[in-house]
Parts: C-alpha cells; sequence; structure tokens
C-alpha cells in the first residue's frame, strides 16, 4: 500500500470486493458474457495502461497531448481563475501537468479513480510538483453519484476534466447519463473539459488495440488475473485469447476475450461453463464526430464552447459550460 503524504489524506468511497465480485458474476451470468472494463485499473492494470500509452500504434495518448501541449493556455482560459479541477481517471497526469501549469490560481485538485493505490501515487507525486494547490483524492466509481470533498481553500467554481477518451466505453445512454451527474458538480460557472476519439480509417484505430509488442493484449488479459487473485478464482489466461475489431457501423471497438476451449472456471465457489470459441465483452471503445457528442452533452445542460484538434483531426479536446 503506498504511503500517504501530509496533506494527502485520500477520501475512500468504494467498496471495490462487494462491488467487483457481484459485478463480475452478474456480467458472466449473461447470455452474452461481459465483464465491466472499470474493472481494468488495479495497480498493475494502471501502470499496462501507461504503457499502452506509449506505444506507436496507440495514437490517442500522443495526438491529445499535442493538443494540449499546443492550447493548454487556451484551455486554461477557458476554464477560468480560481478553480476545484476534479479530474475523473487520474492516469499519470501527463496532461493534467499541463493543464495545471496554465490555470490561474488554481483552489484545489480532487483526482478521482477507483484505482486506491495508483490514485495515491499520482496524488503524492503532483502535491509535491504543486505545493501551492491543494489535493483532496477521492477514489470512488464516478460513474455513481458522489459529493466532492470540501476544500479548505476559497475556489469560485468548479471544472471536470476528463482526458483520455475513457467516455468512449461507455454506451450512449450511459454517457447521457454520465454527463447528467457531471453537470451538477460542475454548478454555476463551472464547466467540463473533456477527450473524444475522432471517426477515422478503421485500419488506424484496430491497429491501436491490436499493437505488435502485444501490451493490450497483456492489459485484457489482467482482468482475469486480477479476478484470480481478488475473487478466488481459476482462469486459465491461457486459455483466453484477446480480441478487438472495430465495428464501422456503430462507430466503436470492440474488445473482448474469447475462450480457446470448452471450459468451467470457478468464481468464489460458482461454476461458469465456457464454449470452445466464446467470446466475453470487457471494453467498448465509441468513437465520435464532435457534432454528436454535443448533442449528447446538451441533453445535460452542457454547451459547447470551444474545441480543439490536431492537425490530421483524429482526436478533440471539447469545453463545455453549464447553461443556467
Amino acid at each position: 500500500m503506498s504511503s500517504e503524504l501530509p496533506g494527502v489524506g485520500l477520501l475512500d468511497l468504494e467498496p471495490v470486493v462487494e462491488n467487483f465480485l457481484h459485478e463480475v458474476l452478474d456480467g458472466l451470468r449473461a447470455d452474452k458474457k461481459r465483464l465491466p472494463c472499470k474493472f481494468f485499473y488495479d495497480q498493475r492494470g494502471s501502470r499496462l495502461f501507461d504503457a499502452i500509452c506509449e506505444l506507436p500504434e496507440y495514437y490517442l495518448t500522443r495526438t491529445e497531448l499535442e493538443i494540449m501541449k499546443k492550447f493548454a493556455p487556451q484551455m486554461a482560459t477557458q476554464i477560468g481563475p480560481e478553480v476545484m479541477l476534479v479530474e475523473y481517471g487520474s492516469g499519470s497526469s501527463v496532461k493534467t501537468r499541463l493543464l495545471l501549469d496554465h490555470l490561474e490560481n488554481t483552489a484545489a485538485y480532487v483526482p478521482v479513480d477507483i484505482s486506491r493505490d495508483h490514485l495515491q501515487d499520482t496524488a503524492n507525486a503532483l502535491s509535491l510538483a504543486y505545493p501551492h494547490i491543494e489535493f483532496l483524492p477521492v477514489c470512488v466509481d464516478f460513474t455513481q453519484p458522489f459529493e466532492l470533498p470540501v476544500s479548505t481553500r476559497q475556489s469560485s467554481h468548479a471544472a471536470v476534466y476528463f482526458p483520455g477518451s475513457t467516455i468512449g466505453n461507455f454506451h450512449p445512454d450511459e454517457v447521457k447519463r454520465l454527463l447528467r451527474l457531471i453537470s451538477p458538480l460542475c454548478g454555476t460557472g463551472g464547466g467540463l473539459l473533456i477527450g473524444i476519439d475522432l471517426k477515422k480509417e478503421p485500419h488506424v484505430i484496430e491497429a491501436a488495440y491490436n499493437d505488435a509488442q502485444g501490451v493490450t493484449a497483456e492489459f485484457n488479459l489482467n482482468l482475469l488475473h486480477r479476478i484470480n487473485r481478488e475473487l478466488d478464482a481459476d482462469f486459465d489466461l491461457d486459455e483466453f485469447q484477446h480480441i478487438a475489431k472495430y465495428n464501422q457501423e456503430l462507430g466503436r471497438v470492440e474488445i473482448g476475450l474469447v475462450s480457446a476451449r470448452d471450459q468451467v472456471v470457478t468464481i468464489d465457489g460458482e461454476s461458469i461453463e465456457f464454449a470452445a470459441g466464446e467470446g466475453v465483452n470487457t471494453e467498448y471503445s465509441h468513437k465520435y464526430e464532435i457534432e454528436q457528442f454535443a448533442e449528447y452533452a446538451a441533453t445535460a445542460g452542457l454547451s459547447l464552447h470551444k474545441h480543439w484538434t490536431d492537425e490530421r483531426k483524429q482526436f478533440a479536446v471539447l469545453h463545455f459550460a453549464v447553461e443556467h
């Protein structure tokens, strides 16, 4: 367990084991088996994802970082001074640093993540780099309602920063629901800065999820490893294969694990049967057009004020303001 630094206490709102077991069994009992992608991010999973972000095929992080380096000053102006910045899915926070470097008189930074250890490590590292900002990390599943921690410093408004195109993991109805949860957190004068992956050539998209080094496959299989470790399961990782295909009609990458043979897996004493060739969906990654996503946000009372893209228009960062 990571050691906490003075002043960087972590607010833990997530009963991980109970939720993990319930959602895993619920998904594997379904006619079309599924596992929630939010559980990818234990400490090893978070580190593997950081490694994915460095891969040559994975254009998303590289392109978003390019946008942030070029336009962070404009984004900071859009967000405004004396903000409480709330980041969903804190990750390695490389892009967050670019934003914090340009925000004026930031009151507090609230990283929100489901991976407790990774979250603590991120908060500890950033607090050293930005001693003038109050750090209030929150361990929670942000797809559920939660309240922001109370800052000891005065802030004029809150802004949610949601980088990395993680929003693409959700179905359209789930996107709208999540945006309806985000909007009241921002409140009057607040806003949302969010990254989305844009629609483009299928071969470019598919390569990003099927890297030559096999890191994405290892990341996907790590979910089974975590279930084995934490939920008393007996998945044989050698008997499942990573698969990722782009469904152009639905505008999404469909990622999963396929059983190599007929087999029975035990989880917490319950037996789950897998047929040879049967797939388990672990993640979707939806790709958007800017106008399409703006329509979703409008249903949550969020109005698109500005957006930034790279020269090839592969990725976009959008700023929404809460409508009064």
